[in-house]
């Protein structure tokens, strides 16, 4: 076991590893916790269960283990002794020993069958004391089936087991007599009703063979049924402050199980319960698929929440990643942030421009700043980032006493700092994706920096690159056009000279070439 899943399910049956493997496939970290315990061991087979039909119980759990954890799903053998809900999910204490968090829990512990107390029927439950007819009621066809009354459900019982074999008897026993039209329609179909308690049930050579009544008489019988009274396994989910309520057939109560919507969910959130232990009435295979659709629920469930704690991570990262702590730590992270070339754009643009004085507007570890300087700009280079600043000095004398002296380097925050009015030939802000707010107010700020016939360069992530850029931030509204970009421009004052969107290819993070789009605004100062 690990420490901390998604999902714990108790119970390994076919309800448990349905869900399991409906969860472990969706990609959730799965723990499956089994006891061991399946109501329908002693059965020989399952059957009504379509593409399983007579399969052995043991032998559908042993593909059903393989099955999840083929995707990659644990399972424990051991016992969920209690589980204690706190504001992350679920401690959930295995053996009296380990405990591991959850974030849901799926419980699926089944039910356990009261037999009457008749000496012998317990040792010979699920074989030839049977309770379903739609599970067991072909195997005994045509064979001697004696009905065990014990409630006022025991006619509606012999009824439907006559559709079987015609050689059923109704066992009196502790159930109320017939009435009349109820003796007529048993008279109808054969039915004999044989008074008086039963005491025993008989075998012989591993195989019942009648039962005793109290007057000593033996019915010879091949199968005997009996309503068994249905219990859910519920401590574990009482603990948690659920409450199994009564289950009603025909007016009388037959057990109790945990009551849950048609998903499976619970009134205590964050717990699911799929089998038996939520449907009494449930054969296997609808127990397995009471299982898928809980899974596929608690899956949605996750889902919800993890966009939930996405969306306040986004909100989080949005409201800090421009704040100079933010870039100071994304610089320290690493020796180099950057490629250390020059933007593509600013070099296609200002090549053939005659140098003057430049701003270079979140000039990071100093790239442009560089390549401007040794082409004979006299540059200002602005940043939030003093780790970055230092690291674009050191490069900037890496190229030359000459070339560090023309460049200026300031320490600020561009939401806060202005530049001076009309005081550059070139602005360049390069790749500065900022909130739709942030972003028009600090480029009116550099175009307003532009001097008379000088040139503003803004270059940034077109949205035609949200689809393929997995490895940036996904912040769809920080994306921008040129024509966006240039329609911000009093035109009165700025003559659009580029407006574009150019691809580029570059090598992603795995290594495979992609292609990207820039937004190219090139406009020139009126």
């Amino acid at each position: 076991m690990d420490d901390r899943y998604d999902v714990v399910v108790v119970g390994g049956g076919a309800a448990g590893l349905a869900g399991a493997l409906t969860l472990a496939r969706a990609r959730r970290r799965v723990l499956v916790v089994d006891a061991g315990e399946p109501r329908n061991a002693p059965a020989a087979g399952v059957h009504n269960y379509l593409g399983r039909e007579g399969t052995p119980p043991g032998e559908l759990v042993a593909v059903g283990r393989a099955e999840v954890t083929a995707y990659g799903g644990q399972i424990v053998a051991g016992r969920v002794d209690a589980v204690v809900r706190d504001d992350s999910g679920f401690v959930v204490t295995v053996d009296g020993g380990r405990t591991v968090r959850a974030r849901r829990l799926l419980v699926t512990t089944g039910l356990v069958d009261e037999l009457p107390e008749v000496p012998g029927l317990t040792q010979r439950w699920g074989r030839d004391v049977l309770h379903c007819p739609y599970c067991h009621g072909w195997e005994v066809r045509d064979r001697r089936i004696g009905v065990l009354a014990t409630g006022p459900l025991a006619v509606h019982g012999a009824k439907l087991w006559r559709q079987w074999s015609p050689h059923v008897r109704l066992l009196l026993h502790d159930g109320p007599a017939p009435g009349p039209q109820e003796a007529e329609q048993l008279a109808a179909l054969g039915v004999p009703v044989v008074p008086g308690r039963v005491v025993a049930v008989e075998t012989a050579e591993d195989r019942l063979t009648g039962v005793r009544l109290a007057s000593g008489e033996l019915v010879e019988l091949d199968a005997v049924v009996v309503a068994a009274r249905m219990t859910a396994r519920s401590a574990l989910l009482e603990s948690l402050g659920l409450v199994p309520v009564d289950v009603e057939h025909s007016g009388h109560v037959i057990g109790r199980q945990i009551p849950a919507d048609a998903t499976g969910a619970t009134s205590v959130p964050g717990v699911w319960v799929a089998g038996n232990v939520a449907d009494l009435s449930a054969q296997v295979i609808r127990a397995a698929a009471s299982g898928t659709t809980a899974g596929g629920m608690i899956n949605m469930d996750l889902v919800e929440e993890d966009t939930r704690e996405a969306v306040a991570e986004h909100r989080r990262q949005r409201e800090t990643m421009f704040t100079e702590a933010a870039w100071e730590e994304r610089y320290r992270s690493k020796p180099a942030v950057w490629s250390g070339r020059p933007n593509p754009q600013l070099v296609t643009e200002v090549s053939e421009l005659t140098p003057g004085r430049a701003l270079d507007v979140g000039s990071g570890e100093g790239a442009d700043a560089v390549w401007l300087a040794e082409r004979g700009w006299q540059v200002h280079a602005v940043d939030i980032s003093t780790v970055a600043l230092a690291r674009a000095a050191g490069h900037a004398q890496a190229a030359g006493a000459e070339v560090a002296a023309r460049i200026e380097w300031t320490h600020a925050d561009l939401f806060e700092w202005s530049p001076p009015s009309g005081a550059y030939d070139l602005v360049s802000a390069q790749f500065m994706q900022l909130p739709p707010p942030q972003r028009r107010e600090v480029f009116a700020r550099l175009a307003d920096a532009v001097a008379p016939g000088g040139r503003l360069l803004i270059v940034g992530h077109h949205p035609a690159d949200l689809p393929n850029s997995g490895h940036r931030l996904h912040y769809p509204e920080m994306m921008y056009t040129a024509e966006e970009a240039a329609a911000e421009l009093d035109p009165d004052q700025f003559e659009a000279l580029t407006v574009q969107v150019r691809p580029r290819t570059v090598t992603d993070p795995d290594g495979r070439e992609v292609v990207h789009h820039d937004a190219v605004l090139l406009a020139r100062r009126r």
